[in-house]
């Protein structure tokens, strides 16, 4: 650690946090920080619930309520290594708050909006602020904790992350029901104003010694485009077609955007992300892992709401409440596997966790239209168990093993990893589960004795097939043709799932593979810790 690391963090008190003041004690902090990506986490997945409403309450159309999430999505994946530059430069405290006191305005402009562009416009915002708490929050954990109680740290943060993704459906679904659908939005209100408050009073300011003083500003719009175009042209290419021109000129423009990006950082005087980060193995490895690992978590998940709610017609509530087992086991493996990585380092928990969600994944294709559940929670409780050392151990070998400067943009490296990741198995894997109803709708219908209607009507059917919904019929349809329907749709769904969960659980095994490139970071301390 050099010299004026040392002279910095040897100005803050002892213990961080101990006698009189509160400012910058550990366990406090990660109380603040909790709070803070609670709503961003949280928002990932309950405004979900809400968007029917809101499409009929403000006459949206389907492509403008496509929006309201894609917008939030888009956002937040652009501007997060940027939000972890901006964190090194200014300071995580100053940026965490700034992030904080930003979503619970733009939440409050949301809930006021009166039209669907204004919802849109803010959801925009709220990504922005929302990129700005993650990367922050990684930095203060690391400028809090001792190295050896780090981990655990993490494992928290992660499992409240884990926790909040999760309830998102059961949160959404009582407040739409019982409330509004502004009040998913209203909800953030008074959490940001407790991340705020806590902030203010309990966290210090942390930023490396050496942090670069300006900004690379063709960088982060090189970055910002290439980030932009892939997840964007991901978020569309099921509607436009994998091999439609739009979506290669999309995909091949982030590519070229990103090798230009990587020629400007070999000239840059002071780069966003230095090319020599990825010298690293252990962080390439780090990263790449939780591009798989999200590709096959988030990307399998997203059936699970559908399949729970349409196949087995639960409400959104009792679907939220089936897929506790998996977010109680994210809560408890989440600081239990920060514990276990603090002993043993990242790599054997990574690949365990990897094993098991690969065996979670194969298990969940086994499903059927009659599966119970307690099947269902087996492979639950494995999925949970086995993605918690992951989340936490390749956040450990992202940050462990950046420069201390570079802190708050290895934790945008990190989330951003995630959120690609996740965009492009929701993208990918439903392309495969759409294949897969499509070619089997056929064969189920002629088996309960009907047949795929021709043109757009057939088009419908296969469409509403490949969420595990039965269209309308019209009044007086008897029973015995229904119920036919019914069957067909709801086999071609799991049998699209099934495929699905299969080719996750192939990625999961080959980041299981990965994980055997990891290893604890060479960085023992955090960055100064002053005031």
């Amino acid at each position: 650690m050099s010299q004026s690391v040392q002279s910095r963090e040897a100005k803050a008190p002892a213990g961080a946090g101990g006698g009189s003041s509160l400012k910058g004690h550990p366990w406090l902090t990660l109380l603040t920080v909790a709070v803070g990506v609670m709503m961003v986490a949280l928002d990932g997945t309950v405004v979900a619930i809400a968007n029917p409403v809101i499409q009929t309450d403000l006459k949206a159309s389907p492509a403008d309520i496509q929006w309201v999430t894609s917008g939030y999505l888009l956002a937040l994946a652009v501007f997060l290594i940027t939000a972890g530059k901006i964190g090194d430069r200014f300071g995580h405290k100053t940026t965490f708050l700034v992030g904080a006191a930003g979503f619970a305005a733009t939440s409050a402009a949301i809930g006021f909006a009166t039209n669907i562009q204004t919802v849109i416009a803010f959801r925009v915002l709220q990504g922005l602020f929302g990129a700005l708490l993650q990367p922050a929050a990684l930095g203060l954990l690391r400028g809090a904790f001792p190295v050896e109680k780090l981990n655990m740290a993490i494992g928290i943060w992660a499992g409240v992350i884990g926790a909040s993704t999760a309830a998102g459906p059961i949160v959404g679904g009582l407040l739409v029901e019982h409330v509004s659908w502004q009040s998913v939005f209203f909800i953030n209100i008074p959490v940001g104003l407790i991340a705020l408050a806590l902030g203010l009073w309990i966290l210090r300011d942390v930023r490396a010694e050496n942090a670069a003083k300006s900004f690379d500003i063709p960088g982060i719009l090189l970055l910002s485009a290439a980030m932009f175009l892939l997840v964007w042209g991901i978020i569309k290419a099921p509607t436009w077609g994998w091999g439609a021109g739009t979506t290669w000129l999309f995909l091949g423009g982030a590519v070229l955007a990103l090798i230009a990006f990587a020629l400007w950082q070999t000239k840059a005087k002071e780069p966003l992300i230095p090319l020599s980060l990825f010298r690293s193995v252990p962080l390439s490895a780090g990263t790449l892992l939780m591009v798989l690992m999200a590709f096959a978590f988030f990307g399998a998940i997203f059936f699970v709401t559908f399949y729970l709610q349409n196949v087995h017609g639960m409400t959104p509530v009792q679907a939220g409440v089936h897929l506790l087992p998996m977010t109680g086991m994210m809560i408890v493996g989440a600081p239990a596997a920060g514990a276990a990585i603090g002993k043993v380092g990242p790599r054997i928990p990574i690949v365990v966790g990897m094993l098991l969600t690969t065996v979670a994944m194969y298990g969940m294709s086994t499903l059927d239209t009659g599966s119970g559940t307690g099947v269902m929670s087996l492979w639950f409780v494995l999925m949970g168990l086995g993605i918690s050392p992951v989340m936490v151990g390749a956040t450990e070998v992202i940050v462990g093993n950046a420069p201390l400067e570079l802190s708050g943009v290895a934790g945008g490296l990190q989330q951003a990893a995630m959120q690609v990741g996740g965009s492009l198995g929701t993208a990918v894997l439903g392309a495969v589960m759409a294949a897969k109803v499509s070619s089997v709708l056929p064969g189920n219908l002629t088996a309960v004795g009907q047949a795929l209607p021709p043109g757009p009507q057939g088009e419908g059917l296969k469409q509403a097939a490949q969420l595990g919904l039965t269209p309308p019929l019209p009044q007086g349809t008897p029973a015995a043709v229904s119920e036919g329907l019914s069957t067909a749709i709801h086999h071609s769904f799991v049998s699209g799932m099934s495929m699905a969960f299969a080719v996750a659980a192939v990625v999961a095994f080959a980041a299981a593979l990965l994980g055997l490139l990891t290893k604890r970071g060479t960085t023992d301390a955090g960055p100064a810790v002053h005031i």
